[in-house]
């Protein structure tokens, strides 16, 4: 009886909720899975249709072309060099400048604030930007990958609200103690900011992890092609990828299409980030500074 009586206590409008979350999700996670899906499938057969929620004739040879590929594992390592090194130092650079920002005796604070606005809403263009990284000797160098993107105008202001919000008192004790502004901020400010700073990590991971218009437009060496650059290759060609230096039956290239193999190089260019998103959300937290100052 309880269980019906809980039943009824639904109105009209929690049911078209639930049913509209179930096909937001749906739509949602849908595609992922009709990718994973493919990936597991036999290419000839994906052709014929009608493979849509579980693989019709399950074979691993999308995958053996994939990791047997050596252009996709040089974009994997020149991906996580530029992920790891790009995140690290942008969220170092950046924080430095949120600190300085957030400090209210900063001078002409106002100003720099709308040039960092002005930023945002304003830029040169594709041409003079390709000008200024050749001018500077980026083009064809593994740094156009990392130098470009050192400051973001948006998560400085992000990070320095959520700065600004920290007890003047923890700073102003320090100062007392002899501890200079650098100190400061690396042992006191930043570690308690680990919610906002793993939050600018995730996008900084994303966006160096998903881009490839960087390796399009500057890069012309195909051993300092990205990941997700490599991966667009290999789709827009709708050929499977010849892998020099590497013999696979040819049985193989017989059932193999270039859709399933590119399903396959998707699926695994995303395993990283799915590694990685646990161990930042769990600094998605609040209540970290209490009982930290005491007044």
């Amino acid at each position: 009886m309880a269980k019906h009586s809980a039943l009824r206590r639904y109105t009209w409008f929690d049911w078209v909720n639930i049913v509209f979350m179930v096909l937001f999700c749906f739509i949602t996670l849908f595609p992922i899975w009709y990718v994973f899906v493919g990936s597991f499938n036999e290419g000839l057969d994906y052709t014929m249709g009608g493979v849509w929620f579980w693989p019709r004739v399950w074979t691993l040879d999308n995958y053996l072309v994939v990791v047997t590929d050596p252009a996709i594992w040089k974009g994997y390592l020149v991906t996580i060099g530029r992920t790891v090194l790009g995140t690290v130092s942008s969220l170092v650079f950046t924080s430095v400048v949120a600190y300085a920002v957030s400090r209210r005796n900063l001078r002409g604070r106002t100003v720099y604030y709308w040039i960092f606005m002005i930023t945002m809403f304003f830029g040169g263009g594709i041409i003079p930007y390709f000008i200024l990284l050749k001018v500077i000797g980026l083009l064809n160098n593994f740094l156009v990958y990392v130098i470009p993107s050192l400051f973001s105008a948006y998560n400085m202001i992000v990070i320095s609200i959520f700065f600004a919000q920290l007890p003047d008192s923890l700073c102003e004790a320090a100062r007392i103690d002899g501890a200079g502004e650098y100190r400061i901020l690396f042992t006191i400010v930043m570690p308690l900011s680990k919610p906002i700073l793993s939050t600018v990590a995730l996008w900084a991971i994303v966006g160096h992890w998903n881009s490839y218009l960087d390796s399009m437009y500057y890069v012309n060496d195909p051993d300092l092609y990205s990941l997700q650059y490599v991966l667009m290759r290999i789709i827009n060609k709708s050929s499977v990828p010849a892998n020099p230096g590497v013999t696979l039956p040819p049985s193989l290239y017989e059932t193999i299409t270039a859709k399933t193999v590119s399903f396959a190089a998707i699926v695994v260019s995303t395993i990283p980030v799915l590694v990685c998103y646990p161990f930042l959300q769990k600094y998605f937290a609040s209540g970290f500074m209490i009982g930290a100052v005491k007044e």
